[in-house]
């Protein structure tokens, strides 16, 4: 992964990272997640995640709003009536049974209610559901990797006019060239990638996050996750877009020197879309064509469930023979009775021995001409 990082240190002048992605069959897209200058509001949400976290927000704004402001309010009340000329001799006391029993109970009550809200949304971000898609996001100084592990793809991503890219991290002709031919405009400096992770929209993403070297951060606003990524764990993250476009996230732990260069470009497209990127990324970066990746996971589902149907199988199997020997043991011997007694009493169905415990065929037609 490392291997072009170490390339573009000895020589900077790289290729423009649009040549990389010749044959990408991924066209243009609307940017729909990025910050806006000046911007004081939250970018629009892509998931029920971000709504959610979206309108938790403004409702626990409006009653801090409403406690500032009655807060204020009795502020200004004591500096009205109880100043030294309004009220030359206070009064002398130190309790107030309702009032403490009021500011005890208010607080109480209004932080079992912003609960009430707050959970099940912290809830739905950390119960990680199945995935559609797994990707794993890897964060090294200064970039990211990615990789697709269903179908062994790996690729690294660089924000365009970073020394990778055969920049300085600053915005010049030749950056603007290279933003331009990879679709972008100068706004996007400093938040587009040369690639970026590629998902399918309405299906549930599920992105393992870790370190290489210090702690890193993935975060991508409009979609409301933020996971940070620690060298030596995993950790999981997911959301599932509603909407096609391209949307832009950064690094959001302090993680060096260039720790403001390692922007995060995810496009959220159709299945069609991203079935055919996936395939041109195999061929790209190399990995397991999709059809083996899918054949190799349907064998697989298939085995697990042959195997358990074998157990299941073999557990009735060994239970009839307990109770066969058990029931039958009378009439070979007083010895073989209580073993079979014993085997079908066994929650395991008494396997082997119990097995052996049921006569040949021979010696049971040999018994009945005796008898």
């Amino acid at each position: 992964m490392r291997a072009r990082h170490l390339l573009t240190a000895m020589f900077p002048l790289v290729a423009a990272p649009a040549a990389a992605q010749e044959g990408n069959p991924i066209g243009d897209l609307p940017i729909l997640g990025a910050p806006k200058p000046g911007g004081i509001d939250f970018q629009n949400a892509a998931t029920k995640i971000a709504e959610d976290l979206q309108w938790l927000d403004g409702m626990v704004l409006i009653i801090i709003t409403a406690i500032t402001i009655f807060v204020i309010g009795l502020l200004g009340v004591v500096l009205v009536r109880y100043n030294r000329r309004a009220n030359p001799e206070p009064k002398a006391f130190t309790h107030n049974t309702p009032v403490e029993i009021a500011w005890t109970i208010v607080p109480i009550v209004i932080l079992i209610f912003i609960g009430a809200f707050s959970l099940p949304v912290l809830f739905e971000q950390q119960e990680i559901p199945e995935a559609d898609v797994t990707v794993k996001a890897v964060g090294y100084q200064w970039y990211w990797g990615y990789e697709y592990p269903d179908n062994d793809v790996a690729f690294d991503s660089y924000m365009i006019g970073s020394p990778a890219t055969g920049g300085d991290n600053r915005l010049t002709d030749e950056v603007r060239a290279q933003l331009q031919e990879a679709g972008y405009s100068e706004d996007e400096c400093k938040l587009a990638t040369d690639t970026a992770m590629v998902v399918p929209v309405n299906s549930t993403v599920v992105v393992q996050v870790t370190g290489a070297d210090v702690i890193h951060s993935w975060t991508v606003p409009a979609f409301g996750v933020k996971q940070d990524g620690i060298p030596g764990r995993l950790a999981e993250l997911w959301f599932e877009a509603k909407e096609e476009g391209v949307y832009f996230g950064q690094c959001s732990e302090l993680c060096g020197i260039s720790h403001a260069f390692m922007p995060i470009t995810v496009k959220v497209v159709s299945q069609q879309e991203y079935e055919a990127w996936l395939d041109w990324a195999i061929a790209e970066y190399g990995g397991t064509p999709r059809q083996v990746a899918d054949a190799a996971a349907a064998q697989q589902g298939d085995g697990t469930e042959g195997q358990g149907g074998l157990t299941a199988a073999g557990d009735a199997g060994d239970g009839s023979s307990g109770d066969a020997a058990g029931t039958g043991g009378d009439t070979q011997a007083p010895e073989a009775g209580d073993a079979g007694a014993e085997a079908a009493a066994d929650g395991d169905g008494a396997e082997q021995p119990a097995a052996r415990l049921v006569p040949d065929e021979g010696e049971t037609e040999g018994e009945a001409g005796g008898n």
